[in-house]
């Protein structure tokens, strides 16, 4: 199937079969989400890749109890930084400079723009930017996840609080932002599976200016 054919196959899965996906699908997806576009190149999020079934059962009941926490093949949490601080933002510029073998005038006016900047808002102010950062990524996960034909399920309904306990998420100044079980749709308790993708038609979701 082409992209756009795939991703009218998916849907918001709302109930799993529990079946594995193949860990090659699972890699691809993962490098897509790693691959997508985040402001200034930062990453300033993580993802927490979860097939421990315990660490599901704990996390379900505060994701209003949804089956498909535990009843999908992995369970992806996508985790922002709590803050911009000065060491994260040069760890990601150091790391430009020594994958690409040499400094540029440019980009390190640009890292001291960021400096005299990010660091100096605050926290709620960066986790929420961060925030943002992770929903692109979570946006690329799920379209490569429709591309190898794996089910997925966005979820914003959880509460970060409790699953950043559970994950110990902030001993490493990550706040849980985004959840996303992938697996494979069962076909006779989905609800959804049968009944025809809705969205808005071309005309009302784009405006051209020519």
């Amino acid at each position: 199937m082409e992209l756009i054919e795939k991703l009218n196959w998916r849907f918001a899965t709302k109930a799993m079969n529990g079946q594995k996906v193949p860990q090659e699908k699972v890699d691809k997806i993962l490098e897509a989400a790693r691959l997508a576009p985040t402001s200034s190149g930062l990453q300033p999020f993580e993802i927490i890749v979860i097939t421990n079934q315990e660490v599901k059962e704990q996390i379900k009941p505060h994701a209003w109890n949804q089956p498909q926490i535990t009843d999908c093949s992995h369970l992806l949490v996508f985790a922002a930084w709590d803050n911009y601080t000065e060491e994260r933002i040069n760890s990601m510029f150091d790391l430009t400079n020594e994958i690409r073998g040499f400094k540029n005038e440019g980009w390190e006016n640009y890292r001291q723009m960021l400096l005299g900047t990010y660091p100096q808002r605050s926290a709620e102010e960066n986790f929420t930017h961060a925030a943002k950062q992770a929903y692109i990524s979570f946006g690329a996960a799920i379209i490569a996840a429709a591309f190898e034909e794996v089910d997925s399920t966005p979820m914003e309904g959880f509460s970060p609080e409790a699953v950043d306990e559970v994950l110990n998420l902030k001993e490493k100044g990550l706040k849980s932002v985004l959840l996303l079980p992938i697996g494979y749709r069962n076909t006779e308790s989905d609800w959804l599976v049968n009944l025809t993708k809705v969205r808005k038609s071309k005309e009302d979701f784009i405006t051209e200016v020519n």
